[in-house]
């Protein structure tokens, strides 16, 4: 069986996803067959593997970091919300529905076992497993039944690290308040804190440190820096949502939708040179856009109403007119169709006029369709017609099926279900794929990116090809060598050895 070590956070987003990669990129360095493991995850940002089974993506994130090929196993009950009170319930990888949070919260006690044996089946395969932990212990209604923090944690006999996150303000209370708040067993899981997010000197921080040791007789292990990375995000929580626009040479929009899924779809073109995608939620925000790319939504139908409601819809449908291009993912490219029906109220129930800007009507089913897949693009209209004939890879993850009116165009040839089948749409200047993951494609990316440029009459000859996987990897790498000189790694491997 495998070592467990365990990243708990003082709040949400104080760093234990970003912590707990570091922690698998270095047990990996060191020689050690690592995965990471979260019981329960809330998140719209998820991904589809090799077998067709939908998990977090913080933890396919985190088994890059590892070297591993992500694996259901490593997260498996997600939750992805689909309103305010109300969450769609993956479990191993499966859709099983929608449910309130007070229903879900009497299923949890059913839900042990399978945690259980997923990280029991887990620990055979590893030397270590690194857990994250989910919001904080210290969330005393939620205390019973918990599967995802202290729960877990002795259900995997895992010592504890606590992270706290500098940046917001008030860390050492959020620190010692977290210890104070647990049980007094589960204060003794904890074997370590780790401050996040820190600028400045470590040295003026230095007295503060000694004290919150003495007041909670646990050992600070580290005060890790802030750093640039450049890592996929989990959620909505993601500081790259948060940003400020910084002007570039060609400007991609792409609206903060109520149920945005999936964001990380654009990340490969924000990092191409004299591009940035600008995240809005107002009409004056698309004056400058030189493209539209609408994304993937958790709930297709609510969202739709939402462009409408803010006057976005209004704007996006007057730059399509002026030729601006509109690119539609999942949920997206349902919205930009003709019509929008729910009869099984997979979304609620009722039907939806859509967009209008492909010829394409679209039926929410109850079955979720998650896979992996390749295809190739067909001949392409417009101002993306160099895309033509380029391979692609990428997942699918939708519950509705979208059929082009007579005469509509298809986007891509695709390998489904063990044969070719048409995916998507185009028309003019407006394009829609299922295709999650088709701008992580090199080439595509390349292509968009030349045909903005080109379109604003700039120079597209200094863009470099781009290596992905490489980049990505210098980013784990990057995070890996920053908490190695900032925490006590020596006696972090102490406190995997003693175990809980």
């Amino acid at each position: 069986m495998a070592k467990a070590i365990m990243v708990q956070g003082t709040t949400s987003n104080a760093g234990k996803s970003l912590l707990t990669a570091a922690l698998c990129r270095i047990f990996h360095q060191d020689g050690y067959r690592v995965a990471p493991f979260k019981a329960q995850n809330m998140a719209l940002n998820s991904f589809i593997t090799a077998n067709g089974c939908e998990m977090g993506r913080a933890q396919v994130m985190q088994a890059e970091a590892a070297c591993v090929e992500p694996d259901v196993r490593m997260n498996p009950i997600l939750l992805k919300p689909t309103s305010d009170s109300g969450s769609q319930l993956i479990v191993n990888g499966k859709a099983l529905g929608n449910y309130s949070a007070a229903d879900y919260y009497k299923r949890k006690k059913e839900l042990r076992p399978l945690v259980k044996e997923a990280f029991d089946s887990l620990s055979l395969a590893y030397d270590i497993i690194v857990i994250e932990g989910a919001g904080s212990p210290a969330e005393i209604n939620l205390k019973q039944d918990d599967l995802v923090n202290m729960g877990m944690a002795k259900m995997a006999g895992a010592p504890v690290l606590l992270v706290g996150d500098i940046d917001r303000g008030g860390v050492f209370a959020a620190l010692y308040g977290t210890v104070m708040l647990v049980e007094p067993e589960e204060q003794a899981l904890i074997r370590g804190l780790i401050i996040n997010k820190f600028r400045g000197d470590v040295e003026i921080l230095r007295p503060g440190l000694t004290m919150l040791e003495g007041l909670v007789h646990k050992p600070v292990l580290g005060v890790i820096p802030y750093t640039q990375l450049d890592i996929d995000d989990e959620d909505s929580l993601s500081e790259r949502l948060c940003a400020g626009y910084v002007p570039q040479l060609v400007t991609i929009a792409v609206p903060r939708l109520p149920r945005l899924s999936n964001f990380t779809d654009f990340n490969a073109l924000s990092r191409i040179a004299g591009v940035g995608v600008r995240y809005i939620s107002r009409p004056d925000e698309l004056m400058d856009a030189d493209m539209v790319i609408l994304p993937g939504s958790k709930n297709t139908m609510d969202d739709l109403k939402w462009l409408r409601e803010t006057g976005l819809e209004a704007q996006i449908l007057k730059l399509s007119a002026q030729s601006v291009p509109v690119f539609g993912i999942c949920g997206g490219y349902q919205m930009m169709g003709a019509t929008l029906t729910d009869p099984h109220g997979t979304e609620g129930g009722g039907e939806m006029r859509g967009m209008g800007l492909l010829p394409v009507h679209t039926v929410f089913e109850p079955e979720k369709r998650t896979v992996q897949t390749h295809g190739r693009l067909e001949p392409v209209d417009g101002a993306f017609a160099a895309l033509s004939g380029l391979a692609v890879t990428g997942y699918e993850i939708h519950m509705g099926r979208s059929v082009r009116k007579e005469g509509g165009q298809a986007l891509l040839t695709m390998e489904k279900d063990g044969g070719r089948m048409l995916d998507g749409c185009q028309s003019g200047n407006c394009y829609g794929t299922y295709l999650h993951g088709i701008f992580d494609n090199e080439a595509v990316a390349r292509v968009i990116a030349e045909a903005l440029f080109a379109r604003k009459g700039l120079p597209a000859g200094h863009l470099e090809v781009f290596d992905a996987e490489a980049y990505k990897q210098a980013q784990y790498d990057k995070l890996a060598s920053v908490v190695r000189q900032s925490v006590d790694m020596r006696k972090i491997y102490e406190i995997l050895e003693a175990g809980a």
